[in-house]
């Protein structure tokens, strides 16, 4: 659907490469006709912004849940009775924070989640955007020699770098706690390079340096340079969107065909925004 051809919204593109502004929408009072062009410019773009929005923890599940059903996250420990949601905090004196290095969410999961919806409660006066890279484009850029190496290969995602033994020295210092307790065991799973969207039939990478340990029959020695070229390729700026948030801003990104980075460039002040995630497939 073209952009132009919206009748109940209207969506602003933010970049070339993904991400655009809806307008003229409450999230909490959506029609099946506006929800479905909602969707619509979600395939189209990739990652979609609300501005001026108001959610409380029930109207943030009620939207989530519109776009699938929600995802509980293996490695984030709860901070209250909402288990579904996870509370993305920065506290003025954190020294690390969730999401700095470019990712895919949770990407160790046999199935991983196909989307996720984040809130902003409260934002620093400056600094901390969140950046979006395309991976239909990351994969459309690559040449066709290499292309056609990877359309067949699979690697192995792990979450052994953002939780438990091996991460919790790294990930110290910061307010959103991870599982690091001694009943933790890693999830793991095998997923294609290049992965099909099972809604728009696109073809783009899926690999990430949080979870992306090696690729199947090689080891991580050998895996490295080709993992570090396509995860730098993926991010290059112009395969890029930025976003500036505002309190109440509000966006819903997809996982199976994105990657994100949040900014840390706020020291000495709070950022609270509140997610949740929706279930995916198994990618093929």
């Amino acid at each position: 659907m073209a952009t132009n051809s919206y009748q109940h919204i209207d969506v602003r593109p933010i970049a070339g490469a993904c991400g655009a502004e809806i307008h003229g929408v409450d999230v909490n009072n959506l029609s099946d006709a506006v929800f479905a062009e909602i969707r619509a410019a979600w395939n189209e773009h990739l990652v979609i912004f609300f501005r001026k929005q108001s959610l409380d923890d029930e109207q943030l599940k009620a939207f989530g849940q519109r776009f699938a059903p929600l995802f509980r996250h293996p490695n984030f420990v709860p901070q209250d009775d909402q288990p579904e949601i996870v509370r993305v905090y920065t506290g003025p004196e954190d020294q690390r924070i969730v999401g700095e290095d470019w990712h895919a969410d949770t990407t160790c999961m046999p199935e991983p989640p196909s989307a996720a919806v984040l809130y902003a409660v409260e934002v620093p006066p400056t600094g901390g955007d969140t950046l979006f890279a395309n991976q239909y484009l990351a994969y459309e850029t690559l040449s066709d020699s290499l292309r056609g190496v990877l359309d067949g290969m699979q690697s192995f995602h792990s979450d052994i770098r953002v939780a438990g033994p091996r991460a919790k020295a790294r990930l110290s210092g910061r307010t959103s706690v991870s599982r690091y307790d001694d009943e933790w065991q890693a999830t793991e799973a095998m997923h294609p390079v290049v992965r099909t969207h099972p809604e728009t039939g696109r073809r783009g990478l899926f690999v990430n340096a949080s979870y992306t340990q090696y690729f199947e029959n090689m080891t991580e020695d050998e895996s490295k340079p080709l993992l570090q070229f396509l995860e730098s390729h993926a991010t290059r700026p112009e395969m890029t969107c930025r976003f500036r948030w505002e309190k109440g801003s509000v966006a819903v990104w997809d996982n199976r065909c994105v990657m994100h980075i949040a900014m840390h460039d706020y020291k000495g002040h709070w950022r609270k925004m509140h997610r949740v995630q929706m279930v995916g497939d198994r990618p093929v």
